[in-house]
């Protein structure tokens, strides 16, 4: 152990390499996943709930359920690409707008950085080095400064496609299950039923996972998210009976 109460460079390093925290995904795709899931199970389970309540045929139900899955996968995928390439977009202006602020007045941004560091207990002689440090190295500075000071992480490249395709295949996943007795079974207030036992029991599955693996309490999740599904359903399929009434 060294004397300042560190271990030498070499021993971190060892160390580092023998601590690998293993994630089970990124937040951002867990973010995707569960947008586009609860919206595939909800929407296209109100729509179909809806039109059983208007009394029309399976083959109808299923064509309007398979319509709006596309155009909502779709949809949803297009403003995830949209979301991601705006947070993309500010970064980069953002990034921008630090390295000329470095050039410009760096003795500004020097005081921020010193700001930032006495907030997390640092004294003065503790950080002066730090900042000095930071200042040899624009490029680190600006990094600094973007995660620190704007709470900015740079974006991944591939962020906006992976978001769209992620949001859109599991908006396909998730509405596909309310319509698949639709596709077995001919008689719609047969279908209907065997659909809300379905999707009531993959709401409260998808419920518990995103629970999970979101640190919330599972089963609390679990019933939330399908008393949602629930009461979209139902919304729906009172509607249409009273139009049709």
């Amino acid at each position: 152990m060294a004397a300042n109460g560190y271990a030498d460079p070499e021993k971190q390093k060892l160390l580092l390499e023998e601590h690998e925290e293993k994630h089970f995904m990124s937040s951002e795709m867990v973010r995707d996943i569960i947008l586009g899931v609860s919206d595939g199970l909800t929407v296209p389970f109100a729509l179909a709930a809806g039109l059983s309540g208007a009394e029309v045929s399976s083959s109808i139900i299923l064509i309007a359920g398979i319509a709006e899955v596309a155009a909502g996968a779709i949809s949803m995928g297009l403003g995830g690409y949209l979301a991601a390439k705006s947070e993309a977009d500010h970064y980069t202006r953002e990034l921008k707008r630090e390295q000329e602020e470095i050039i410009n007045v760096p003795d500004i941004e020097a005081a921020e950085c010193a700001e930032i560091l006495a907030q997390y207990g640092a004294e003065p002689h503790e950080y002066e080095g730090v900042v000095n440090a930071l200042k040899r190295n624009p490029q680190h500075w600006v990094d600094f400064m973007m995660k620190f000071e704007l709470g900015l992480e740079k974006p991944d490249p591939m962020r906006a496609l992976q978001s769209a395709v992620t949001i859109a295949v599991s908006y396909i996943m998730g509405g596909l299950v309310p319509l698949l007795p639709y596709m077995m079974i001919p008689i719609a207030k047969e279908a209907m039923v065997a659909s809300v036992v379905l999707t009531i029991l993959a709401l409260l599955i998808f419920g518990f996972a995103k629970g999970y693996f979101t640190g919330n309490q599972p089963f609390k999740s679990a019933i939330q998210t399908a008393f949602i599904g629930a009461i979209a359903s139902a919304a729906a399929y009172s509607i249409a009976k009273l139009f049709r009434a």
